[in-house]
Formats: C-alpha cells, sequence, structure tokens
C-alpha cells in the first residue's frame, strides 16, 4: 500500500508540473479562463511548488524535482533579472515617475521615495484628499485628477487631450507635457474582468506609435500574449535599460511585472529604474526620456 501511494504521488507530481509549464508556456492568457491560472501561478510560484512537491517524493524522484527547479530558475533569472548600461542624464532630460498609491498614499509620499520631484508623476489607485493642499503648496506645477483614482503631476503645463474609461474601472488618460504625448493607465485587478478589455482599450486610445509614452498599472505581467502589440512598436524601460529584477510587485518579492513605462522606439530611453519601497505593495518605476 505504501508503495502504491508513492507511485500515486509521484505520477501526481509530474502530471502537476506538466500542467504548470504548458499553462505558463504555451496556453498563457489566451482566453479568460486560462489567464486566471496564468497569472497565479508565474514562474517564482510554479519554482515553489515544485521544490515543496519534492519534499515527499523517494530520493530519485526529488532530484528529478529539483533539477527541474533550477532549470526554471535559470529561464526565471535570464530572462528576469535585467543587466543594462545607461548614460548619464542630463538637465533637459525628462524624468517620469509610476507609481500605484495603493488608495492611501499622496503625491508627498512619491517624492519621497523618489528623493526628488519629478518632471512628469502618474500616480494610480490616488484616493486626491490631499490634492487641494498641494496645488496650494505647488502653485507653479500642473495637476490633473481623473475621478478613477488617477492623479498627473507635471512641472510644466499638462494638455489633457482625452479621457477614455469602461465601467469595470479600466481607464485612459492622453495627455501632452514637455511636447510628449502620455497614456495613464490603471486596469482594474478584479478576477471577474477580463484583462483584455483594458488592452483594447489602451491600443484604441494611441493616436501614434511615435513621441508616446504608455504608463500605469496594467495588472498584466510582461509576459502575457495581451502585450504582444505594444511591444512591436514601443520598448518596455526596465527591460531596456533596468537593472535588477523586472517584478514591480508584490511587497518588493519579484513576483509579478504589473507597473509598465513603455516608450515608442523613436524616443530615447536613457535610463529605468525600479525603486523599492515598503511604503506600498508595488514598487514605483523611474524613467529618463530625450526628447
Amino acid at each position: 500500500m505504501r508503495y502504491f501511494f508513492k507511485t500515486f504521488y509521484s505520477i501526481v507530481n509530474v502530471i502537476i508540473i506538466i500542467l504548470l509549464l504548458i499553462i505558463h508556456f504555451v496556453i498563457k492568457d489566451c482566453n479568460y479562463e486560462m489567464s486566471l491560472l496564468f497569472y497565479a501561478f508565474p514562474l517564482p510560484i510554479i519554482i515553489t511548488i515544485v521544490l515543496l512537491l519534492s519534499i515527499c517524493l523517494s530520493k530519485k524522484m526529488r532530484k528529478i524535482n529539483i533539477v527541474v527547479a533550477l532549470l526554471l530558475l535559470m529561464v526565471w533569472l535570464g530572462r528576469s533579472f535585467q543587466i543594462n548600461s545607461s548614460e548619464d542624464t542630463k538637465e533637459t532630460d525628462i524624468e517620469v515617475v509610476l507609481w500605484n498609491a495603493g488608495h492611501h498614499l499622496t503625491l508627498e509620499d512619491a517624492f519621497s521615495v523618489n528623493k526628488s520631484i519629478p518632471d512628469v508623476l502618474v500616480l494610480v489607485e490616488y484616493d486626491g484628499k490631499e490634492i487641494h493642499d498641494i496645488k496650494k503648496k505647488y502653485p507653479h506645477y500642473s495637476f490633473h485628477e481623473l475621478q478613477r483614482e488617477i492623479a498627473i503631476f507635471s512641472k510644466e503645463k499638462i494638455n489633457i487631450i482625452n479621457e477614455s474609461a469602461l465601467k469595470v474601472s479600466s481607464t485612459v488618460i492622453h495627455f501632452e507635457t514637455y511636447g510628449v504625448n502620455f497614456y495613464a493607465t490603471d486596469l482594474p485587478a478584479s478576477i471577474d474582468v477580463p484583462r483584455d478589455w483594458g488592452i483594447d482599450l489602451i491600443e484604441s486610445s494611441i493616436k501614434s506609435n511615435k513621441n508616446a509614452v504608455l504608463l500605469g498599472d496594467f495588472n498584466v505581467p510582461y509576459e502575457s500574449i495581451l502585450l504582444d502589440t505594444i511591444k512591436e512598436s514601443f520598448n518596455h524601460a526596465l527591460t531596456e535599460k533596468g537593472n535588477g529584477f523586472r517584478e514591480t510587485w508584490f511587497w518588493n518579492l519579484p513576483i509579478l511585472s504589473l507597473d509598465h513605462i513603455w516608450v515608442s522606439k523613436d524616443l530615447e530611453l536613457v535610463k529605468a529604474e525600479k525603486i523599492n519601497t515598503w511604503k506600498s505593495d508595488h514598487s514605483m518605476v523611474k524613467v529618463f526620456i530625450r526628447n
């Protein structure tokens, strides 16, 4: 009986690993049902599951699981851990910062975490309680707050070109400042709202793939097939110029890359940085753009 259970557990172990690998590397988020599994099992989680499954396996099978885990670790590090060179920034470069404020953090918190006031700042999940006080404190700067918890700050004038939103809370704000077109977005994290609705809204809002920056909490990881069209015309900031892990969530652990800054390929991306902080479960993302 003991041999039967060991054999059965070994078979279940193999089936689980194969299914997880197929979901992550092959099926991905090709439809709504599969997307729930794809987002729930990023590669770091799969590696952890493979190692946990090995605890109750025989020595031979345990070695196989450990080898599989090591191979997956190498794949994850190879595609997620970035080592890039960056140029020295100039005073004329545009410093752009993105951060998920978690419904309770402020613009002043963002300035503090960034250790300076950036040229352009986009906060998502921002409750706006301080907005009137902050406008008085910085009367020479520009602010825009959307009712759907997106705040935009710029040292130059902000020209709001268009605001698009869905009833399910997907939002895209097209604004212009520093001569660059920005598209700020916040897509819902709810499991009952298909992510492709929000991505479709972003793509339909983009007027040109030139002189443009897309930024926001996409709630879609970099590996998603939903981002394939965006990847054709835009460079992912942390992939092209970042250093360290690309993932921006969860609480400084490199689990998922949900917060993105995409820069059109005609703009020069000088530098990109992920700033970890315990103030939010999302890391801050900062880039310098040379127009």
